[in-house]
């Protein structure tokens, strides 16, 4: 399986050309299915899912022009058949994973079974993530809250910690836990975004310190690329890789 790790959907014609190389013919050729667990966290979460998929989300991702477009939704998996679901899942040429809650996502990859299939996957295959979708296919990845979450498993770390936003000191709690364990680093999304104050250079370089891998943080215009197991950075924007 490869990879197509993006910030904020297909933002750019770099990006674009990416996935069209990764998918190895034309857009319009290819099925996807679309993944939009990780928004239902957030209020109006029913309605954000649905806005991605109709293609009135300001991330490109749904309305590209796919030769068919299903939803995959894993919440309900574990009460379905696999056999009603797995062949699906088999036989697509991207999954399309949506942005939102990293640790609510990532824990219903699990528990769906969704995490244990994806190795198995052709290699033709590709995931491509929008910022939590990308953040939940690392080995190990983390994220900050005003709160610390619940009810998205137990193997989570949490500890306090101060960045430095255009407005001031906030202290947020940063939570770690493992991913899908599919990609060998960590992302940061939405580097120097203004609707995203604490990740802004300074404060990506404290997070990247508290985790273990590679981590990196990278703007809407940018884009990781892994082919093989081969990583390559598609990039219009900013972004910058911190080693442990």
């Amino acid at each position: 399986m490869n990879f197509l790790l993006t910030s904020a959907g297909i933002k750019n014609k770099s990006i674009h050309n990416a996935l069209v190389d990764l998918l190895g013919k034309p857009i319009a050729e290819s099925n996807a299915l679309f993944i939009p667990t990780a928004i239902y966290p957030f209020p109006g979460g029913a309605g954000m899912a649905w806005q991605a998929i109709c293609g009135k989300a300001p991330s490109h991702l749904c309305q590209l022009g796919w030769k068919s477009l299903g939803v995959l939704e894993l919440t309900a998996l574990p009460s379905i058949d696999k056999k009603a679901w797995v062949p699906s899942v088999e036989e697509t040429d991207a999954l399309l994973f949506w942005g939102g809650d990293p640790l609510y996502l990532s824990y219903w990859m699990r528990q769906s079974g969704l995490t244990d299939l994806l190795p198995s996957l052709r290699r033709e295959a590709v995931y491509v993530g929008v910022s939590a979708g990308s953040m939940a296919a690392s080995s190990t990845f983390g994220e900050t809250y005003r709160n610390p979450p619940s009810g998205s498993g137990s193997a989570l770390t949490s500890e306090d910690i101060v960045f430095v936003t255009p407005e001031g000191k906030i202290s947020r709690i940063f939570v770690t836990t493992q991913g899908a364990g599919l990609v060998d680093f960590a992302l940061i999304p939405h580097l120097d975004h203004k609707d995203h104050p604490d990740a802004s250079l300074a404060n990506a370089e404290k997070w990247a310190a508290k985790l273990p891998v590679p981590v990196y943080a990278i703007d809407d215009e940018t884009a990781i690329k892994v082919t093989g197991g081969i990583v390559e950075v598609v990039s219009e924007g900013h972004w910058k890789l911190f080693t442990p």
